[in-house]
């Protein structure tokens, strides 16, 4: 769907919140941030429209929405995001990790959805523009981050089976400290036999609430039975190791390779599983992309030819897996401890994010003063 009009980054309004948040406040609240509960003072926002196309972008205060109870996205779903973040690096700059990489996938995922494709161009100034007028946001704390929301939703006042007419861009940002306190410890995994997450031909490799929504009973029945996180199989034929409720997965073997399963189409393309590959490749170590059943795994783990597991995804970044349970019992992967590989893997890709290695694939995004 394309736009018969496009604004330039450059029209870009700023409307300085009037009431921000005092820096003493600021800074209490930076002190144990946690995950996706302290919001900044602004946000992102552009209008599109079939007439006017992309318009009205703005940086402005953050501030609940007023919408219709007739609009679109609120009886037909049309709703995407992406999750990424942005870094204070180790020389004081900053950073953002691959969004370039997100524009693309947030295109992609519009496309699926039947919305228009917002342009890379004005995703990246509304993702840079916010951070900018937000970077004092940022925790100092190790493992602190500015997380970012970009989404889109269907807004025109409509009840009709059709893609919408106009929609809403926004950014939201986070501040953020470590996923988990600690480190990374491993995670047990429930595979869910009953729910599927997506089956070919539908939406599982857009980023899309829905995908989210038809998570949440499997991951329910997880934590019932003891099980930090959900994986799904397959949904032909139940067999098939996919992904977990918001993570892409990555087996190690004991002769060094690592698999992932294949993106058929029913798999989230994630951005870190895709630089975890990278990494490992450009250390020598053999990467598969290939198909990976329940049964597989574990016998593999039960010979010791699998030695470790780990999730991956923007919020967590690397998170080992120690033990996987279903009806069918509970098995133990390696020591149930975490990976050196694993481990080493979630190093490098830290310290990339951080501006503590060499930057040989041009992954960070610096932000100019």
């Amino acid at each position: 769907m394309s736009a018969p009009a496009i604004t330039s980054p450059s029209a870009f309004r700023h409307e300085p919140n009037a009431t921000p948040v005092e820096a003493n406040e600021r800074a209490k609240r930076l002190i144990d941030p946690g995950f996706g509960r302290v919001f900044t003072d602004h946000m992102a926002m552009i209008r599109y429209s079939e007439a006017e196309g992309w318009h009205d972008a703005r940086i402005t205060a953050r501030a609940p929405l007023s919408i219709d109870p007739a609009s679109s996205v609120l009886h037909y779903a049309q709703e995407i995001f992406e999750g990424m973040k942005a870094y204070r690096l180790a020389d004081g700059g900053t950073a953002l990790f691959r969004p370039e990489a997100n524009a693309r996938r947030f295109q992609d995922s519009a496309r699926r959805l039947a919305m228009p494709e917002l342009p890379e161009d004005l995703f990246l100034e509304s993702v840079e523009r916010l951070v900018k007028t937000d970077a004092n946001w940022i925790p100092e704390s190790d493992g602190g981050a500015l997380y970012l929301r970009p989404f889109m939703f269907a807004s025109e006042v409509f009840l009709g089976v059709k893609p919408s007419a106009e929609y809403l861009y926004m950014v939201l940002a986070s501040s953020v400290g470590a996923y988990f306190k600690g480190g990374a410890p491993t995670v047990s995994i429930w595979v869910s036999q009953q729910y599927t997450r997506a089956a070919q031909g539908g939406t599982g490799a857009a980023k899309c609430g829905g995908n989210y929504a038809a998570s949440l009973l499997a991951q329910s029945e997880a934590i019932r039975n003891g099980c930090d996180q959900v994986v799904f199989l397959d949904a032909a034929e139940r067999r098939w190791v996919e992904e977990l409720g918001g993570m892409n997965i990555f087996f190690v073997f004991d002769d060094g390779s690592m698999a992932t399963p294949a993106l058929t189409g029913t798999i989230l393309p994630g951005i870190t599983r895709d630089s975890i590959s990278t990494l490992a490749r450009a250390q020598g170590i053999e990467v598969r992309e290939e198909g990976y059943t329940i049964d597989q795994w574990r016998a593999d783990a039960a010979s010791g030819r699998l030695v470790e597991a780990f999730a991956c995804g923007t919020a967590a970044v690397v998170t080992p897996i120690g033990t996987v349970a279903s009806p069918e019992g509970r098995f133990t992967i390696g020591s149930g401890a975490p990976g050196a590989l694993t481990m080493r893997m979630r190093d490098a890709l830290v310290s990339i994010q951080r501006g503590t290695a060499p930057d040989d694939n041009n992954w960070l995004h610096h932000l100019a003063d």
